[in-house]
């Protein structure tokens, strides 16, 4: 059932995010075919998923988050552009492909990144997009900003830099996840909700619960892969954490204990959606997907 929900949401995002990469001048066509090449190559639009999910779970129209829908996977899509970069993971393969600097070289894929950054905001803010009051639109601008940031994904990525070579505690494994991949996914779910219109702080609250935890599900189901599934499945080098020296849970805890906690997570997710009926399904659905993906 997910994989029509996800076709579903692609259908409503994806013509949106193809319409952005139009080059306004022939010399920048480079510059915004690498923008699309590294948005447009594949994907699961999980965090659009969330999203539109979260917009229905407070019983909103998803065609009011389209805006944050595209938003978030043009931050996504940047960061994992810049992660690629020699200079961070240094890795040659995305969704099957070459990464955007091997496809392009350097120098244009950290314009792109940059480029996709900005182009989140600016949909975003986007009336047309996202439908919402002015004041909604601030606030959501708000929110994505921070996620995106140094209080959120970025400070992540440089914990995890600091922390490469060396063994950490749960703790600070958790730390590091909450910020790197958990901010976006939290702000993917409460974007949802703010653009399915007026809902009440419990309401928000129960949604931040269930982000937060899928949000780290997703990253323990990301570390169990690197160990079980294959480069041609992930579309990605598999065993790149270790190779890194990078600490996982599958490291920390043991593979074992570490498929269980990313259950324990779901059931928190779960749990936190108990107040919510029926058109909270999507996200119900999403939690169980997301510790069961395979890539």
């Amino acid at each position: 059932m997910i994989a029509a929900y996800q076709s579903y949401c692609q259908s409503l995002v994806d013509p949106v995010l193809e319409q952005l990469f139009q080059a306004p001048h022939a010399n920048m066509t480079r510059l915004y075919e690498a923008m699309r090449y590294s948005v447009m190559n594949g994907g699961k639009r999980v965090r659009p998923l969330l999203v539109l999910a979260s917009c229905e779970a407070v019983a909103g129209d998803p065609k009011r988050a389209i805006g944050a829908a595209c938003a978030v996977e043009l931050i996504h899509a940047y960061s994992l552009v810049h992660d690629d970069l020699p200079a961070m993971d240094n890795d040659a393969w995305r969704r099957g492909q070459p990464t955007t600097h091997i496809a392009f070289d350097e120098a244009y894929a950290i314009l792109a990144g940059d480029a996709l950054q900005a182009l989140a905001f600016e949909v975003l803010c986007d009336v047309v997009h996202s439908p919402v009051p002015e004041s909604t639109r601030l606030q959501m601008l708000q929110l994505l900003t921070k996620a995106a940031g140094a209080a959120g994904m970025v400070g992540g990525q440089a914990i995890d830099l600091s922390a490469t070579g060396q063994q950490v505690d749960q703790q600070h494994l958790e730390h590091m996840h909450r910020h790197k991949t958990g901010a976006l996914i939290r702000a993917s779910v409460v974007l949802g909700g703010m653009a399915g219109g007026t809902v009440s702080d419990s309401c928000l609250a129960s949604l931040t619960s269930y982000a937060e935890a899928v949000g780290l599900a997703f990253q323990v189901q990301d570390d169990i892969l690197d160990i079980t599934s294959s480069t041609q499945v992930l579309g990605k080098q598999q065993g790149s954490d270790s190779q890194q020296a990078k600490s996982t849970y599958p490291n920390l805890l043991g593979l074992q204990k570490a498929q269980q906690y990313a259950l324990h997570l779901r059931d928190q997710a779960l749990a936190a959606l108990d107040s919510f009926d029926s058109k909270a399904d999507p996200l119900r659905q999403l939690a169980d997907y997301i510790v069961q993906r395979k890539n």
